[in-house]
């Protein structure tokens, strides 16, 4: 559950950054009002911990990753 939530938040903050680079248009500091915002920053922080976490994918083993998938972990 845990890793499919930080792969969720970090395709929101890949498709933000995105948006940032082709159109420079910050889609979460504008639903948020504004980058200082407190909900946006804690948007950009929860992307940052799920960035942190999915590190923990790369050292997994392939078994370890099958079990978790398959028992909906």
């Amino acid at each position: 559950m845990w890793d499919r939530l930080a792969l969720i938040l970090l395709i929101i903050g890949g498709i933000n950054w995105g948006l940032v680079g082709i159109f420079q248009l910050d889609l979460v500091a504008w639903a948020f009002g504004g980058a200082g915002s407190l909900i946006a920053r804690a948007v950009y922080i929860l992307v940052a911990i799920s960035a942190v976490w999915c590190i923990s994918l790369l050292f997994r083993r392939s078994d370890e990753l099958a079990y978790d998938a398959a028992n909906n972990r």
